[in-house]
């Protein structure tokens, strides 16, 4: 079979009929759902159908790397199995594609066919047990060699751990005087290759996302001088063109996640029967239900702007503003969807072997990867703000209708936004901003969509819904008061110093 020459929508069906296959004939996805992997069988089959030959160029036998076909992919295995998504995922964005832009030849030409007929895996190595989202700081370094680089450090934290058969090694080059170079390199290992392999020390017991290993693992390889990939300028103007990447294709991951929340809810909530009637005919449940919806038109939103922005074509190292948007918000967006569907569906909603529940635990951490949420919303205020103070512009509203990528959404949000900014807000305060502006980012991606087509009636409750979110987000903002923490707050904070005393009974000490 040619697979670059088969029709995208023949090559999704084949891709979805071996999951109901797998999941719903030969096994139940809710009972696989409690162990940790997937049997060998059942991966089998799913790889059978080449679904990473989406992220393959074309020259090597894939399917060229087409956003929208990736997007496509993960979407479809989100549907399914949000853990399975995420392992396409890792393997797409954070290293195929990044070995299709700045790989050598020798090695590209090497792994692209194995993923293609081996069922190969692959994975990246960026975060640090004493550094986190700190990578700059990383410790993880490298040395010349004879034909080669020596590497040695500690990752962990990296999906796919003790399973992946190839690895994109983030390191720092040591200097002369012990210290170790600002910028950072990446080398792809190999771990059927004894001087590449990277040793698991140990697997961590996650909550949720069982089908996915995590650990600690320890680098201590030679590696060929191909190996290290090629920057087209700095190394880390190069990682933030890969993360950035990754993160405008999340949305992939979640639209086929939020539809099925949306599916089952609406399934449930059109045949559960309260009274005379089902339980849509509920006000608030019809609320709760269209906050579902809402996420899924994000979402579509997200993907079609992604398809014409994030493929390795572009350089997306200075797109900071799309790029922590789309992630930060989808990631909410599928919590809150796994959660509203877990609360209509009553009690049943909470077993790890419903959709729902299982949804919550599976979503959870996707606000934190890859950048936490409050991280990137942060960033996500202050490249506003700095060009405000570049416009000496202090109105929010009359800034953001000049930034190409809000100037659209705007005018919606009028009546929320006619406030001016202090110049020293706290964090807080930023993520609360940051939130406002990625809702106003979002939203335009689906004023586009509405312009190609999409529907106007799902556009209209989804603007109804963020203007909702917006008008409070701004509330928070403009409250000059906020709440602080009291480190030393035991004393006189025991409730039951303040309860009556019984006849005969003394004030505990």
């Amino acid at each position: 079979m040619e697979l670059g020459k088969e029709e995208l929508s023949v090559f999704i069906a084949r891709f979805n009929q071996a999951l109901k296959r797998v999941f719903h004939e030969q096994q139940d996805i809710n009972e696989l759902s409690h162990d940790r992997g997937l049997p060998p069988h059942v991966w089998r089959d799913i790889m059978d159908t080449h679904p990473l030959a989406v992220a393959v160029p074309t020259e090597y036998g894939g399917r060229g790397g087409i956003v929208k076909e990736c997007l496509s992919i993960l979407s479809a295995a989100s549907y399914e199995s949000l853990p399975l998504s995420l392992t396409f995922g890792i393997n797409i964005a954070l290293f195929l594609e990044p070995l299709a832009k700045y790989g050598d030849h020798k090695i590209k030409e090497k792994i692209f066919p194995e993923f293609l007929t081996g069922h190969r895996m692959g994975g990246l190595m960026i975060t640090e047990p004493d550094y986190g989202s700190d990578a700059l700081n990383m410790r993880t370094s490298y040395r010349s060699i004879d034909e080669g680089y020596a590497v040695r450090g500690r990752k962990h934290w990296q999906g796919l751990t003790g399973q992946a058969d190839y690895w994109l090694v983030a390191a720092r080059k040591e200097l002369a005087d012990g210290e170790l170079a600002r910028d950072v390199d990446f080398f792809v290992t190999n771990n059927a290759d004894t001087n590449q392999r990277i040793t698991v020390e140990k697997l961590y017991s996650n909550l949720g996302l069982y089908m996915i290993p995590y650990g600690m693992n320890v680098i201590d390889v030679e590696v060929p001088s191909y190996q290290r990939l090629q920057p087209e300028s700095t190394g880390i103007k190069m990682m933030l063109d890969i993360l950035h990447r990754s993160r405008l294709q999340f949305p992939g991951m979640g639209m086929g996640f939020i539809k099925r929340m949306l599916d089952e809810a609406l399934q449930h909530c059109t045949t559960r029967m309260v009274g005379a009637g089902n339980l849509l005919a509920l006000d608030s449940v019809q609320f709760q239900l269209s906050r579902i919806q809402t996420a899924f038109t994000i979402c579509s939103g997200m993907c079609a702007r992604s398809s014409d922005i994030s493929g390795i074509e572009h350089n997306l190292a200075t797109e900071g503003l799309e790029a922590n948007s789309m992630k930060a918000l989808v990631t909410d967006l599928m919590q809150e969807s796994a959660q509203l569907c877990l609360q209509v569906s009553g009690a049943n909603g909470y077993k790890i072997s419903h959709i729902a529940g299982r949804g919550i635990v599976d979503s959870r951490p996707f606000q934190i990867f890859e950048g936490s949420n409050e991280m990137l919303y942060t960033q996500i205020a202050e490249i506003v703000l700095k060009r405000m103070k570049r416009q000496k512009e202090s109105s929010l509203y009359q800034s953001l209708a000049t930034l190409p990528q809000t100037e659209k959404a705007v005018p919606h949000f009028r009546e929320h936004l006619q406030f001016t900014l202090s110049d020293n807000l706290v964090q807080r305060k930023l993520v609360d901003l940051g939130k406002i502006i990625a809702r106003l980012v979002n939203t335009q991606y689906v004023l586009d969509l509405q312009d190609k087509g999409f529907r106007k009636d799902l556009v209209e409750n989804c603007l109804y819904n963020m203007q909702l979110d917006v008008a409070q987000l701004a509330s928070n903002l403009t409250l000059r008061n906020h709440a602080e923490l009291v480190v030393d707050y035991q004393d006189e904070s025991d409730w039951l110093h303040f309860c009556p005393l019984l006849p005969g009974e003394h004030n505990p000490a």
